[in-house]
């Protein structure tokens, strides 16, 4: 992100959703389309806001990210689609933690609600009413919800059981369209002043390709930018964006081959629970001197954030150098991510988040390519958009040409067509109805 919780103040967006969340108990939908500051907002309200947060997140990635817990993990929820009322939610005695946690949390923070499905949302809402006793929604708790509807969608199986479900029991998997929002009216509050880009002209772009209202002039700027055979030079740090997980492996085991360098391998640590799917890098990283790697956390004095690229000039044993888009060289130390629990301190009568398992790692993998999806949330200088056969997903052309900072850093394999723009009719409408100016 190319901004801090120091310029905060000085943005009318994020002071008008603060006063809602910190001065009120409504529920709300914090959104906003990339690079305008939904997450710094978040880890600001839940370190400064006073209330007493629990975050929750669709995924253990987007989880340790947030610094919580999974909405299974913390909700206790079946692996599976859940019915209204499903009896396999859980409902906990008074003397139990979690019973506590949930009596006397402030605020459940929602984290990236855009890939959390309608029956996950009643399930939230139905264990909250059932074990706190309150039949209001969320059980009378204020949740305030972040994400942007127009990026990408919930993950689905479309199994017989999800069909049905979407079909016969809710109107759509999108979480607005939960039964306990037909009780319940969520505001949307959209933070709207982009930090990812600074031409203006680029960002029109952009929210055209969102709201999926793209005319042909922007059609031919946009495509202007087709060049099939581009390969970047070395010197370059340029990432190709894949729809699938393959291609972007593909790219980058070729990449890694091509290397006339030694091989140096770095194993990670793992203490306690720490589930294998959610590693933010490979427990055996495999780099070599030339290797393009981008950064997984922020750097404390700031060298480097979650986004920025780099190139391994020397590795020991022991070290790794890695060279910065600016000439800067870093010397990287290992990091730890901490997969966290909820807890109630009966002693001290507060909330409180106990760490159950550590990853310990360099702070990198390799990066000549990654997918649209992984890529949801950073940002680069240029990159390669390779979107195969085509967009077949809501969002995905937006978030893959989003992440570049400038229309002259962006470089496509294919031409964008009409159909590769998927935009969902009723993400469209909730948008325009829930606005809250």
């Amino acid at each position: 992100m190319a901004f801090s919780e120091a310029d905060m103040e000085w943005n009318s967006g994020f002071k008008h959703a603060w006063d809602v969340m910190t001065q009120t108990r409504e529920c709300v939908l914090i959104t906003g389309k990339a690079g305008t500051g939904k997450s710094t907002l978040l880890r600001h309200f839940v370190k400064e806001s006073g209330k007493t947060c629990v975050v929750v997140a669709p995924t253990g990635i987007a989880a340790i990210n947030a610094g919580g817990q999974t909405v299974h993990s913390f909700f206790g929820l079946p692996i599976r689609p859940i019915m209204p009322g499903d009896s396999e939610i859980k409902k906990y005695g008074k003397y139990h933690p979690k019973y506590k946690i949930m009596a006397n949390m402030d605020v459940l923070v929602v984290d990236e609600v855009s890939m959390l499905r309608a029956d996950i949302i009643d399930a939230m809402d139905h264990s909250l009413r059932i074990n706190l006793g309150i039949n209001k929604p969320f059980g009378g708790k204020q949740v305030v919800f972040f994400g942007d509807l127009f990026q990408l969608e919930p993950v689905m199986q479309n199994n017989p059981v999800e069909r049905h479900l979407f079909t016969e029991v809710y109107r759509s998997h999108y979480f607005f369209d939960a039964q306990v929002f037909d009780e319940l009216h969520l505001p949307n509050i959209e933070l709207t002043s982009v930090y990812r880009q600074k031409d203006e002209s680029f960002i029109s772009l952009l929210d055209s390709i969102r709201t999926a209202t793209l005319e042909e002039d922007g059609m031919r700027e946009l495509n202007a930018r087709y060049m099939p055979d581009y390969e970047a030079s070395p010197e370059e740090l340029t990432i190709t964006l894949c729809t699938k997980n393959y291609m972007a492996e593909g790219i980058n085991d070729f990449m890694l081959s091509r290397l006339e360098s030694r091989s140096q391998s770095y194993k990670g640590e793992i203490e306690g629970e720490f589930n294998e799917r959610n590693l933010p890098t490979a427990f055996s990283l495999t780099l070599k001197v030339g290797a393009q790697v981008v950064f997984l956390k922020n750097h404390v004095s700031g060298k480097y954030v979650n986004g920025t690229l780099g190139k391994v000039t020397r590795l020991d044993p022991m070290q790794i150098e890695v060279e910065l888009e600016d000439g800067e060289t870093v010397m990287l130390e290992k990091e730890v991510w901490e997969n966290k629990v909820y807890k109630f301190d009966n002693l001290n009568k507060r909330i409180q988040s106990d760490v159950i398992g550590r990853f310990t790692q360099y702070p990198v993998k390799l990066a000549w390519a990654i997918t649209i999806h992984k890529s949801q949330g950073l940002t680069f200088d240029r990159t390669i958009v390779d979107m195969g056969s085509g967009a077949f997903a809501h969002g995905q052309m937006y978030v893959a040409l989003s992440r570049c900072r400038s229309l002259e850093g962006l470089y496509l394999k294919q031409q964008i067509r009409y159909q590769d723009i998927i935009v969902d009719e009723r993400v469209v409408n909730f948008a325009r109805r829930n606005l809250l100016v």
